[in-house]
């Protein structure tokens, strides 16, 4: 999701979003869009997306946080480095079991879908509006031309939507006893820099710095995440070990 920064954090999101879907290409994992908020310049105020494969969880969980860049923007005719954020959540998918949404608790709505997408998309009612009622969360989808394909993308958005607010509630509560070793795991922590004009990419959490920017938004993100996978495992030795000697 875009944060500070207006069109500039946007097509930053959209960095990210090509930087993972490089690296889950080369992991031979599948990627697939859930919604997007798509600006004029090629941006995205906000994208949801699935990453499938053996181990993604795993190696994507410690990207969580806020990404900061420092660019000139196109658009900045003086040649000024601008310095804007997008917020990165990564979530396990809510199984069945962790996440049950009573029928009754939900309202779904049918209508015409418009905007792009050429006549075929707009003859029938295929666009779905779900809505949790006990949360009022809203969830629209119209990408697909079939009503069935829509309602099952906006159940699944809606049940990411849901399960995020359920972490993000149980992170709060926990916050105060951390078990990840690599940062608080907080959305609201800045965790990684990537610096354009110098060609460099910090990850805060451990002082990583790498003067490899170009490779790394194409996707090039082992080296950084294993030296993360590294640090928590190695944070949580030291834990195990510190509670054994008290």
């Amino acid at each position: 999701r875009a944060g500070t920064g207006g069109d500039e954090a946007a097509l930053f999101a959209g960095t990210l979003f090509r930087m993972y879907s490089r690296y889950a290409e080369v992991q031979r994992w599948k990627v697939d869009i859930l919604s997007n908020n798509a600006t004029e310049l090629g941006g995205f105020k906000e994208i949801i997306f699935v990453i499938e494969g053996k181990g993604a969880y795993s190696r994507l969980k410690f990207e969580s946080g806020v990404h900061r860049v420092q660019r000139i923007p196109t658009t900045e005719a003086g040649g000024r480095i601008h310095t804007s954020t997008a917020t990165v959540a990564v979530l396990p998918e809510a199984e069945e079991v962790e996440l049950h949404i009573e029928a009754n608790d939900l309202k779904f709505d049918v209508y015409r879908s418009s905007g792009p997408g050429g006549q075929s998309v707009n003859t029938t009612d295929s666009a779905v509006r779900v809505t949790h009622l006990p949360t009022d969360l809203v969830v629209a989808c119209q990408d697909e031309k079939s009503q069935l394909k829509n309602k099952e993308k906006a159940l699944k958005i809606l049940r990411a939507r849901l399960y995020d607010q359920l972490q993000e509630e149980a992170e709060q509560e926990q916050a105060a006893a951390r078990r990840s070793q690599v940062g608080t795991g907080e959305r609201s922590e800045r965790i990684r820099t990537y610096n354009f004009p110098q060609g460099r990419v910090t990850d805060h959490r451990i002082n990583l710095t790498l003067y490899k920017l170009d490779f790394v938004v194409d996707g090039d993100l082992d080296e950084i995440i294993d030296a993360l996978i590294t640090a928590d495992e190695v944070g949580r030795l030291k834990e195990i070990v510190d509670v054994h000697h008290d």
